[in-house]
């Protein structure tokens, strides 16, 4: 099993290497601590920001809400243009802008979007997060300058219903895709890697639909409990099994570039997690363990530090191609 695992890596690591070169891409934002020998990004450099503040309907039983805890509260579009300016005069970039869902599985970014459209005129790069988005909300948000759209995509109705607490459907996240794909935004879709009670059950299903797509690049996040919420006991999938969904991706989508994003588990399981990203051939990897960066160099690797979303690698790759 090891052995297989070990070859089907390699595969995927050569497929990436023979379309991207040797390099990989590191993103360190300021909304997360970071600091390292290799690499310590501006405080301010790119913050989070929630347009409902800690607010969320959905309350789904991974998260209920509170990742939305450390995000920079702006609950309505002039608080959100005064947030934005703040942060500019601090040395912003950039920065994300998200918030909690409603109860059709939306994020309630209609009466924000002028204010959205404040970032790009004061120069500063902004990567929304939606949940379900409509054609004319991606219309506006294109219109608004957004530089990204970020989505998570989910391949089983069941894990929809059941931990997203969500009356929706696979087909409601792919219209999603369409409409962002019709209004031509760059949009970089999420797959989080044992969201059903930390078991694999869509993963392979929602990359298939992503496939469809050509999305400007795949962001791979992971399950990991959060104290507070209704599985904050459940354990997070084994590196390996993070690790094959990596490759899988590579196979589908050879000319996409795939990050290892933010949202996984720390310590132990993210060291070997992020050992296997690199064996895999991963273009990206977000707050990387200091292991990791020396992993890459012993691979020969070309690395970056950047202080910005990791969703933006298709800029750093294009810019580098």
């Amino acid at each position: 099993m090891i052995n297989d695992l070990e070859s089907i890596l390699e595969r995927s690591r050569e497929l990436s290497w023979e379309r991207f070169g040797r390099r990989i891409y590191f993103y360190a934002p300021s909304f997360l601590y970071y600091q390292n020998e290799y690499f310590e990004p501006p405080r301010y450099s790119f913050p989070s920001i929630s347009v409902t503040g800690r607010k969320c309907f959905l309350k789904c039983k991974h998260c209920g809400g509170v990742i939305l805890r450390s995000m920079i509260p702006a609950e309505t579009p002039r608080k959100l243009v005064k947030t934005l300016r703040r942060i500019k005069n601090k040395g912003a970039v950039g920065c994300l802008i998200s918030g909690g869902c409603l109860r059709d599985g939306s994020v309630p970014l209609s009466r924000f979007i002028s204010a959205i459209a404040e970032a790009r005129r004061i120069g500063l790069k902004t990567v929304v997060h939606t949940g379900l988005v409509s054609f004319e909300i991606a219309e506006k948000l294109k219109k608004a300058g957004v530089s990204s759209v970020s989505i998570d995509i989910i391949g089983s109705d069941e894990t929809i219903r059941e931990i997203y607490n969500l009356k929706a459907t696979i087909r409601d996240y792919e219209d999603s895709l369409r409409a962002l794909k019709e209004v031509g935004i760059n949009f970089t879709p999420h797959i989080l890697v044992g969201l059903h009670y930390g078991e694999l059950k869509g993963e392979l299903n929602a990359l298939k639909i992503i496939s469809k797509y050509n999305p400007s690049a795949l962001i791979i996040i992971v399950f990991f409990p959060i104290r507070g919420t209704v599985m904050e006991k459940i354990n997070p999938p084994h590196p390996r099994k993070v690790a094959e969904i990596i490759a899988q991706a590579r196979f589908m989508m050879p000319s996409i570039p795939i990050v290892l994003g933010c949202a996984r588990p720390k310590r132990k399981h993210r060291a070997e997690m992020d050992v296997l990203a690199i064996k895999a051939g991963v273009n990206g990897i977000a707050f990387p363990e200091e292991q990791t960066i020396k992993t890459a160099l012993e691979f020969g690797l070309q690395i970056s530090f950047s202080p910005i979303c990791c969703s933006q690698i298709y800029e750093d790759i294009t810019h580098k191609s």
